[in-house]
């Protein structure tokens, strides 16, 4: 991986965050919010790379064996969250954790808008943690939706929803997310954004399928009238064969007829 972390960094449209927002049925107030208490409002710092926080607890428990006690000794990874203060700046950090075993350093930073943690890759719809940061380089857009859809993936879309910001925050942040006010500043973000008109949404209905249309019957066809037989004629007597087709034997038998009349006489 490119360890410059730069790409594309597109910045926010005014429709991404009510079209994003409407996947899990929340409005635009919601995740302005949302973008406030976990990013300030910037998914890239001033160098045009992804706003994150290397986590070293996490890169910790993502390593094993001789790469864990390298990267202990580099004090790149401790035990327990809030053992040292973090530094402004991550990169620095995170480049040396790459250079110990890339795959579990990337998957110890919290990324983008959402600052969704490299662990959670999969929940945030993609099939490797680099996959997930070669996406939060090029747009702001990809950033919040990996994060739209680990709240979804989490069903933490319900406390969003219904403004239970100790809910929400519980869930997105762990249980100590009241050290750091998440649901008060949540709630008070909230307040503000709701007072400020919202981007015009044009949300279309998803269109019914079409109902399949079905053949029109084949007409069927008139009955047709059968002609009536045409009558046959009465087959001719044998003499009269004789008699119609053979003058001959028709004279033959006047003589003979007219000799044995003679004779009986």
């Amino acid at each position: 991986m490119d360890l410059s972390f730069k790409g594309a960094a597109k910045r926010l449209d005014d429709l991404d965050l009510p079209k994003l927002g409407a996947r899990i049925g929340v409005g635009e107030d919601e995740i302005h919010a949302f973008l406030d208490v976990e990013t300030c409002g910037s998914g890239f710092d001033n160098q045009g790379r992804p706003t994150i926080l290397f986590e070293p607890h996490v890169f910790y428990r993502n390593l094993s064996g001789a790469a864990r006690s390298k990267a202990v000794a580099a004090g790149l990874a401790y035990p327990k969250w809030g053992g040292k203060p973090y530094p402004r700046d991550s990169y620095p950090r995170l480049k040396a954790a790459c250079a110990i075993d890339e795959t579990a350093a990337l998957k110890s930073a919290s990324w983008g808008l959402g600052q969704v943690l490299g662990e959670n890759f999969e929940a945030a719809g993609f099939l490797t943690v680099q996959a997930m940061v070669e996406a939060m380089k090029d747009d702001e857009e990809n950033q919040l939706l990996a994060a739209v859809n680990f709240i979804k993936a989490n069903k933490l879309d319900d406390n969003l929803r219904a403004h239970d910001w100790a809910g929400f925050a519980k869930g997105y942040n762990g249980a100590g997310y009241r050290k750091n006010s998440y649901d008060t500043r949540l709630a008070d973000a909230y307040r503000k954004w709701s007072r400020i008109k919202d981007t015009p949404w044009p949300a279309k209905p998803i269109p019914a399928a079409p109902v399949p249309v079905q053949p029109a019957p084949a007409p069927i066809p008139a009955p047709q009238t059968v002609p009536a037989p045409k009558p046959v004629p009465a087959a001719p007597t044998p003499a009269a064969v004789h008699v119609e087709r053979n003058p001959f034997w028709a004279a033959l038998f006047a003589i003979l007829k007219a000799i044995f009349s003679q004779k009986g006489k």
